[in-house]
């Protein structure tokens, strides 16, 4: 039986941002048309009035206060409200791919190799811009890698589980490396003229490299466990899950976009994550307090707040729970690797962490790494 270690990451940050002001100016405008299209209809009650939003309603419910995309002006258009991403001839580079390469090969430079050093590509995200060929595939061919690849999609739990998929079979001895990439287009399958969720995700990919741990010499983290779980609920879910769409798709049917229902996600997802969280180093004999980093999931503050406090016995201390939410809102699967990505510093040889991701399915997914 092998180990595995991760010894790179990357991200790719689109260039362009939304600020809740911006997002707050269109979202309004919108619903100002709305309610005068609807008027006679509000006055005799068939129908309410749409509510404004505000920058401080959603840094409240969220933490958010910026994200980034991949295009702007489509989403900041109150006729329109949704990204205009250009459909691309079959000879280029999907969206997806070009963003994964990108952090790929981020990530492949902090571990000091090369795309033909990689023996399998997992692209591990939670909406897919195609059934098929694979997006891991796509990557796969552009980057150089060698082996094969295949797509894996366990929504905002993807990540984790795309990381304990690469390190199984590097544990079985099957492979040596691997790269888990996760390029996320949030922005294509959110309603942002839903007032409830308007501002919750950006776009974003990262990318993990995972080796056979024998002979690395670099900073790296060693994996000392991975577990996954999985229990069936529709209170998140998105009915169509392809990037492309209609106005009219997105008349006549709201939930083929995200849907969720908060407060049950709430009192539902928080305790199911805690527990697995615990139970996780329970097995491993390794006491919570003990941990120097959590990197989790970056969906809302509250529900962060809660599990760290819930896992470590206690409030977090500043940098033990690195949050990104205010920057990059909420990325899906991407958001634990970004917080990984860009906090992992300042810990000693022997240091531990975990990192966990949770959502849809409902899905948990953490992996317990020891600095080295």
């Amino acid at each position: 039986m092998y180990k595995a270690a991760i010894t790179g990451t990357g991200v790719f940050t689109p260039e362009q941002i939304i600020t809740n002001d911006d997002l707050v100016v269109a979202f309004n405008a919108y619903a100002d048309k709305w309610n005068a299209a609807h008027a006679d209809d509000i006055a005799a009650g068939s129908a309410t009035a749409m509510a404004h939003s505000s920058a401080d309603f959603i840094v409240a419910a969220s933490g958010i206060e910026q994200r980034f995309v991949m295009d702007r002006e489509g989403v900041l258009d109150p006729d329109r409200m949704f990204p205009r991403l250009r459909n691309r001839s079959d000879d280029e580079p999907s969206i997806m791919a070009e963003m994964g390469v990108d952090a790929a090969n981020k990530a492949l430079a902090q571990a000091g190799l090369k795309a033909a050093d990689i023996d399998a590509l997992f692209c591990a995200a939670s909406n897919h811009e195609r059934a098929y060929p694979a997006i891991a595939v796509e990557i796969q061919d552009l980057l150089g890698s060698n082996g094969f690849a295949f797509d894996l999609n366990v929504a905002c739990s993807s990540a984790t589980f795309g990381i304990q998929t690469a390190v199984d079979m590097i544990r079985a001895g099957s492979i040596r490396r691997a790269l888990v990439v996760n390029p996320e287009i949030c922005s294509a399958h959110l309603e942002w003229r839903d007032r409830d969720c308007h501002f919750i995700f950006g776009d974003v990919a990262t990318a993990v490299v995972i080796e056979r741990d024998e002979g690395l010499s670099g900073d790296h983290f060693k994996v000392l466990s991975t577990r996954l779980a999985t229990k069936f609920s529709n209170n998140i879910r998105n009915n169509n899950g392809f990037l492309r769409r209609t106005h009219d798709a997105m008349d006549d049917r709201r939930d083929m976009q995200f849907m969720q229902e908060g407060r049950k996600v709430f009192k539902e997802v928080l305790p199911m994550v805690s527990k697995h969280i615990l139970d996780h180093l329970a097995d491993d004999g390794i006491d919570p307090a003990s941990l120097k980093r959590l990197w989790l999931h970056q969906a809302n503050k509250t529900m962060n707040d809660y599990i760290g406090k819930k896992v470590l016995g206690r409030d977090p201390e500043p940098g033990e729970q690195p949050n990104i939410l205010q920057d990059y809102a909420n990325t899906s699967s991407a958001g634990s690797i970004i917080a990984f990505s860009k906090h992992s510093g300042g810990m000693s040889r022997g240091d531990q962490g975990l990192i966990c991701s949770f959502g849809a399915g409902y899905s948990v997914g953490s992996v317990v790494v020891e600095r080295s």
